[in-house]
């Protein structure tokens, strides 16, 4: 065992240092971490102190060349112009990140050491790097938004907005709070309808590779064992066999017509023209479109409402929420609402007008505008639409599991039928 002593914060914020025994820094970290400290500097003493401390700045020298490699990677990857894509992890570290910068700085923590801190707690090797990238620029005095901006693929336009708005009203930490409780409501609602939609495209994908295997390795077997006795085959055992024939022999040119669709679609979807066509199109779906819509109106709201909370000017925050709404026609709506309102008019007008939101959006606006309470009439019809995202989930799995057993069994019926119906022919001959 080695001792150690270490310096951090308490659950209150307030400075605490000590002494522990422990197998490692990481483990001594890591009980304090349970014990409910935040731990920013951990040093060996007693004997051997010297040869550890000399191990330690190799390591970290050599965690300096990493990080170096790794920045100039990502740095490289930007210059090149790669499209940066915010990943379902990455989106964990920020939320992470976020709220634990905020309940820092709410604390009376400075920035850097508040980022200091945070490093020291980043399990991700990926983020810490990132995180040790944006300390050094802002201790440098780059302003804190210009230093998040340079990971893109961590932190978005709504992202630096909010800060650089926070970080100009001295609410930085305010705005982050703000920023974190946004993000975990909409992974609230982005997980509770991908669970909606998992469990109907794994039944389906399950009942499909069923009817595979019995198409065309159960099917073939018993036909063919029942040609041999030279009886005329019933009708939908016929069709049966054709199909299963048809698998079988045509497996590939199958594979081909899917792997070909799916190209020609990526290359249809990846044009403006082709996405708004088929955007419009989902729009109109019936449920689904509806369970879209809602989506993007409640994702919409509730960034606009924290946008224009946080200081961000309304012109700047329609171009914010372009970003989220993740549907090229209201997309391209928001966009003809903000060159509306760039030319003198009101917000409540245009969304009226485009036909594509719901009157009672506009309605609500307008009385927000009326009212000078617009973000909280926003967080309002946010709220609404998140309520009613639930409500057409539910209704979405209710009526979809339902009608996807009944296809498969009437399709995995059709099969028992067509493979029993010849076997009971030929024992009533017997």
């Amino acid at each position: 065992m080695v001792i150690y002593e270490w310096k951090g914060f308490d659950k209150n914020g307030g400075k605490a240092s000590g002494v522990i025994d422990s197998d490692s820094a990481r483990e001594a970290r890591a009980k304090l971490k349970r014990q409910g400290y935040m731990v920013t500097e951990t040093t060996e003493t007693g004997p051997g102190a010297r040869k550890a401390n000399r191990k330690a700045q190799r390591k970290a020298k050599s965690e300096s060349k990493l990080q170096a490699k790794l920045l100039k990677t990502l740095e490289s990857a930007r210059g090149k112009g790669d499209a940066q894509r915010i990943t379902k992890r990455n989106l964990e570290d920020v939320g992470t990140f976020t709220r634990q910068l905020a309940t820092l700085l709410k604390a009376g923590i400075p920035l850097t050491e508040a980022l200091r801190a945070i490093i020291e707690q980043t399990q991700r090797k990926r983020f810490n790097m990132v995180t040790r990238d944006i300390r050094e620029r802002i201790s440098q005095g780059e302003p804190t938004a210009d230093a998040l901006s340079n990971h893109p693929e961590y932190f978005d336009d709504l992202y630096v907005s909010m800060v650089r708005s926070g970080e100009a009203a001295g609410r930085l930490d305010e705005v982050l709070e703000r920023l974190a409780g946004f993000m975990q409501g909409q992974a609230r609602v982005r997980n509770k309808v991908a669970a909606a939609m998992a469990y109907p495209i794994i039944m389906l994908c399950i009942g499909v590779l069923v009817v595979a295997a019995l198409l065309v390795l159960v099917v073939p077997k018993i036909t063919t064992m029942l040609e041999a006795r030279g009886e005329l085959l019933p009708l939908p055992t016929r069709i049966l066999q054709n199909t299963s024939d048809y698998l079988v022999e045509w497996w590939w040119a199958f594979l081909l017509i899917f792997i070909f669709s799916g190209l020609v679609f990526n290359l249809i979807y990846s044009s403006q023209k082709g996405r708004l066509g088929i955007d419009s199109k989902l729009l109109k779906l019936p449920l689904f479109g509806d369970l879209i819509t809602k989506q993007a109106l409640s994702r919409f709201a509730q960034t606009f409402a924290t946008l224009l909370r946080s200081g961000v000017p309304v012109v700047r925050c329609l171009e914010v929420t372009e970003t989220v709404l993740g549907n090229r026609l209201l997309e391209k709506t928001v966009q003809d609402v903000r060159a509306k309102i760039l030319e003198g008019a009101d917000i409540a007008g245009p969304i009226k007008a485009s036909g594509v939101f719901p009157p009672l959006m506009g309605y609500m606006i307008a009385v927000g505008e009326q009212s000078g309470e617009l973000d909280t009439m926003m967080l309002q019809v946010g709220e609404a639409y998140e309520e009613e995202v639930e409500i057409s989930t539910q209704k979405f799995t209710s009526l979809v599991e339902p009608i996807l057993i009944v296809f498969l069994a009437v399709l995995v019926g059709f099969i028992v039928l067509s493979i029993l119906w010849p076997v009971l022919q030929l024992s009533q001959s017997f």
